[in-house]
């Protein structure tokens, strides 16, 4: 009877770290700069990954029509034309800091499935 119970405290245990382990892993992705990616493009292209940089003045382009948005991305080196389509976040705009995600291709373009925009420190200084 106890042995019963001791199984089936270790499967939960189990699942439960396993859980744990999963939500972790997820949590934990790490972004690339632009930069880093362009360094690595080759071994980077076709895959999953997220890409850091700010959104360049005056290279937004909406079409409400097909929910499509393409833009450019740059940091201190270098420049990233992204694709995106889907809903935009409401703080998305130029010359913030984004994150995408998807995948690069191998004509140079970034085709994102997802767009996070990082708010600015309320304790930052504005401009």
């Amino acid at each position: 009877m106890q042995k019963k119970y001791y199984i089936g405290g270790f499967l939960i245990v189990a699942a439960l770290a396993s859980l744990l382990y999963t939500g972790f892993r997820e949590g934990a992705v790490y972004y690339y700069t632009i930069g880093e990616l362009m360094e690595n493009s080759s071994s980077l292209m076709g895959k999953d990954i997220r890409v850091a940089g700010n959104v360049a003045d005056t290279s937004i382009e909406w079409d409400a029509e097909s929910l499509t948005l393409r833009f450019t991305m740059f940091d201190e080196e270098e420049s990233l034309p992204v694709v995106y389509s889907g809903i935009v976040p409401d703080n998305f705009d130029e010359g913030r800091e984004v994150v995408v995600g998807g995948k690069y291709d191998q004509d140079g373009i970034f085709s994102a499935d997802s767009i996070l925009t990082k708010c600015p420190s309320k304790y930052a200084q504005q401009e």
